[in-house]
């Protein structure tokens, strides 16, 4: 790990929706974290250069705060729901979506990244499919607001993971904090609560604590979440991740419409034999973590190859004429779906 004295991926005590910000300067590398025992050690090898004065301890405290709140289940009223290798972006100046969302993750981890000046806010669903470029699309996505520059930080909320067998979670912790690391802006780390922080042991196995959780873009509010609608476009959108698509962006603040493809995929190999296997087989070969899934994985895994199986070819019988498929929010809060121009693709 390179030392970086005048910047910190650091932990602060300013609350995520702080306006003031803090500057970071100095060393002393070997007394960082010395009080706190429960920071994993493969995370100590990426925080060791955090700047002294800063309190380390307020970092983990709001992870427990956050393991101890209750799960809200979070309607569809100004929900943009995140899916596995999607992000999303905006900023309280939205007058449609004012509430990012994911759940259903295991291995995988939730990340928010949110400027305290603008309240530009970036939520995105990471598997460790290729970290290096997500996290590049996560802050080109909040630098994508022209006030970006003005006073305040960034701040980044990681939350997932558990002590999982194949430690598929340390890995992403580890790359996740590397790469926020190596970015040249001031980022500083608010909440993390990941592998070790977030894991529960019952019967000698391991579960997460936290499956998902929700972030109110007004409020800069961060808080356990499930939620029972995941659209628009679920199953399409479930297909492409599966199919081995990389992650995207989903939607345009600056329009307020949530845009679909035009996507294509490979056929899905052995979609047929996958079908006809039963639960447990699905659930122990198509799952990074089969014991602390949800329960409705397997079905979910089922409506979703059925899916790939039923559009081959998506480009012909989910996108015609090559257009993406666009939703807004209508005036009750829920996504409706336009029309498409043929000029958008």
């Amino acid at each position: 790990m390179r030392r970086k004295p005048s910047r910190s991926l650091g932990g602060g005590g300013a609350s995520a929706g702080d306006q003031s910000g803090a500057s970071s300067s100095g060393s002393s590398e070997q007394q960082q974290w010395a009080h706190v025992e429960v920071l994993p050690q493969y995370a100590l090898a990426e925080v060791g250069f955090l700047d002294e004065h800063i309190e380390k301890a307020f970092t983990l405290e709001r992870a427990r705060l956050l393991r101890g709140q209750s799960v809200q289940q979070v309607g569809p009223q100004g929900l943009l729901y995140v899916q596995q290798r999607e992000l999303a972006a905006t900023s309280p100046k939205d007058g449609s979506v004012s509430i990012l969302g994911s759940d259903d993750a295991t291995t995988c981890h939730i990340v928010v990244l949110r400027h305290t000046g603008n309240g530009a806010t970036c939520l995105t669903h990471c598997d460790g499919s290729d970290t290096k470029a997500e996290v590049l699309l996560i802050m080109n996505a909040i630098k994508s607001f022209s006030d970006h520059a003005q006073c305040g930080r960034l701040e980044v909320h990681l939350v997932g993971g558990f002590s999982d067998d194949r430690q598929l979670s340390q890995k992403l912790t580890h790359q996740l904090l590397s790469e926020f690391d190596k970015q040249e802006e001031d980022i500083h780390l608010a909440t993390l609560c990941v592998t070790e922080l977030n894991d529960r042991e019952e019967n000698e196995n391991h579960f997460p604590i936290i499956y998902g959780i929700a972030v109110n873009i007004k409020t800069a509010e961060i808080y356990r979440a499930s939620f029972r609608d995941r659209g628009p476009e679920a199953e399409l959108r479930a297909a492409r991740a599966l199919a081995g698509g990389p992650m995207i962006s989903i939607y345009d603040a600056h329009t307020q419409l949530l845009r679909i493809g035009p996507y294509s995929w490979t056929p899905f190999p052995h979609v047929d034999f996958w079908l006809q296997q039963d639960d447990q087989h699905i659930l122990e070969n198509l799952s990074t973590s089969p014991l602390a899934e949800p329960p409705h994985f397997v079905e979910h895994i089922r409506s979703t190859l059925l899916f790939l199986k039923k559009n081959p070819s998506p480009m012909n019988t989910l996108f015609p004429g090559n257009r993406a498929l666009l939703y807004k929010k209508n005036k009750d809060g829920l996504w409706e779906k336009i029309s498409s121009p043929r000029s958008c693709k």
